[in-house]
């Protein structure tokens, strides 16, 4: 008799498992991969990617290109999850976090086709993570913060470092003295909210400037604010969240009244209140108005008259930021504004930059705080800057906080490529080839870096791993000269918090991909059916 076949889920849901799921997913990474793989390095390639609504962004960032990638694949998401995480957590090098993931699993996939158990794999790509963490903190050279001019100078180098593969690396001097500035001017804490970065199209890009205190654009203006005072020194500002102008008459609201003077009455109650309000400002004292809210033509009038400068409509973040940096509170009403609750700041201008004006505050006694006014042609172009510069200033960041450094250029994954060689000739049994494995994976960045460039990547391959041999740790690739050299010496510099990020979050993708052996894609249902994702490792239903 025939054995009945047992339904178990519902009909269309598509399973796959075991030894061919293991291989699919690591070709969907390989593909991801692919479309980052040409963005590393100072002779990485850009990518221009246009979303749904048509609107184009060009980038060589990896966590930007990855975001802006609408990647199904579950398998493919943990790409751009580690490639995230390390955008977050250190700000560079998310391009190579994704293609050493990338690269662990093709050198793992024959050891999986031939039937080795993935906990085995995962098992050694575990120790090797081990191993290359203990070898980077011992390679890895602190610096000390005794001498400031030095330790300056060193920031300027990491920072230069970060920008030398964007598209600003041209200007990466002046940019970095800027941005270690920019750093430099922080409190202890180093708070990145504290860095406003503006863009104002035109102009060249030598010509964006760094404001040591709040800058932003000039807001929405009514009639009279040309008569209004422009520069103050040592001013007092009122930062309100208050509507100072006459309302229309709603469409809803119903007065009856019996003669016209009650009707005169009504108009000037509303036009007193306004008045109202105006005079308390100015007797206040507060030479400078910012409100959240709409400031009236009326009210931009009467503070002209009174050498008094107001903006309204100010973007939250901004005025947030003012208060931070000058002092004062954000009011909502304007009782009781006495000296407490009033900014300061040693100097008031509203400047022209380019085709906009701007509010600029400087010298203000609170919080420390500065703005970078980016200049520059196309939107996208500026907006790539932008992402250059966080970046960058991350990375100062990071050094300040962390002060040891390794050589960049792929130097440093050679050397972690050489020692885990040496370690898995060592030992025996399948961890031997596993690890030998890994080891030639770690190849892929200075590998990368010459192919990006146009250079014959095997034989720069063979110079880097005979003077490795030889005992020269800090060798990588020289893009400038289509050679290998000393880059501690080049002042090619990274932070090590840079490669253990990048490192970890690789090795943990390359383990949780490993660790799924069955997808279950379940069909969308009806709207009354519930959509129950099973299966194990990785189980997301797909639509």
């Amino acid at each position: 008799m025939m054995q009945p076949q047992i339904l178990l889920l519902k009909e269309g849901t598509d399973t796959s498992q075991g030894k061919p799921q293991l291989v699919s997913n690591i070709n969907a990474c390989q593909n991801v991969v692919d479309a980052v793989r040409t963005t590393l390095g100072p002779r990485g390639m850009d990518k221009l990617i246009v979303d749904r609504n048509g609107r184009a962004t060009i980038s060589n960032d990896g966590a930007t290109i990855m975001k802006l990638l609408d990647i199904v694949h579950p398998a493919g998401k943990t790409l751009v999850d580690i490639a995230k995480s390390q955008d977050s957590e250190v700000g560079d090098g998310t391009t190579s976090v994704v293609l050493l993931a990338g690269e662990f699993l093709k050198q793992i996939k024959p050891f999986v086709e031939e039937g080795v158990h993935p906990r085995i794999i995962i098992k050694a790509v575990r120790r090797s993570l081990t191993l290359c963490l203990e070898k980077i903190n011992e390679l890895a050279i602190k610096i000390s913060k005794d001498n400031t001019k030095e330790f300056r100078s060193l920031l300027e180098k990491c920072a230069a470092t970060a920008m030398s593969s964007k598209l600003i690396h041209q200007q990466r001097d002046f940019f970095s003295k800027m941005v270690v500035d920019a750093v430099l001017l922080l409190d202890d804490l180093l708070p990145l909210n504290m860095i406003g970065i503006k863009k104002v199209q035109g102009g060249a890009l030598e010509e964006s400037l760094l404001v040591e205190g709040v800058a932003f654009k000039k807001t929405f203006s009514y009639a009279g604010f040309e008569m209004q005072p422009k520069t103050y020194t040592n001013c007092k500002i009122a930062m309100l969240n208050i509507e100072l102008e006459l309302k229309a008459e709603r469409d809803n609201a119903e007065v009856r009244v019996d003669s016209v003077k009650e009707y005169q009455k009504i108009v000037d109650a509303e036009w007193n209140i306004l008045y109202g309000k105006l005079q308390k400002i100015h007797e206040s004292g507060a030479q400078v108005v910012l409100s959240k809210l709409p400031i009236g033509d009326v009210a931009t009038q009467f503070f002209a008259d009174r050498d008094m400068f107001c903006a309204g409509r100010v973007p939250e973040e901004d005025l947030k930021r003012t208060m931070k940096a000058c002092g004062g509170a954000i009011m909502t009403t304007v009782h009781d504004l006495q000296d407490s609750v009033l900014g300061t700041c040693a100097q008031f201008e509203e400047k022209q930059i380019g085709g906009d004006r701007y509010n600029i505050f400087k010298g203000c006694p609170h919080a420390k705080t500065c703005t970078l006014i980016l200049r520059g042609g196309a939107e996208q172009f500026l907006e790539e800057t932008e992402r250059s510069l966080h970046d960058a200033i991350m990375i100062v960041r990071r050094m300040i906080k962390n002060d040891a450094i390794v050589a960049g250029g792929g130097a440093i994954e050679m050397e972690l490529s050489k020692m885990l060689r040496d370690h898995s000739r060592s030992i025996a049994g399948k961890e031997q080839l596993l690890i030998g494995a890994i080891a030639k994976a770690l190849e892929i960045i200075p590998r990368q870096l010459c192919d990006n460039a146009g250079f014959d990547a095997t034989n720069i391959l063979n110079k880097l791993r005979q003077k490795h041999a030889q005992g020269n740790c800090w060798y990588g690739v020289d893009v400038s000269k289509e050679d290998i050299s000393d880059n501690y010496e080049a002042c090619v510099w990274e932070p090590s918090v840079i490669k253990i990020n990048a490192l970890t979050a690789a090795c943990e993708a390359t383990c949780l991909i490993l660790s799924v052996d069955e997808t279950i894609k379940n069909k969308s249902s009806g709207a009354g059916d519930m959509q129950a994702p099973m299966g194990r490792g990785m189980g997301r239903p797909m639509m």
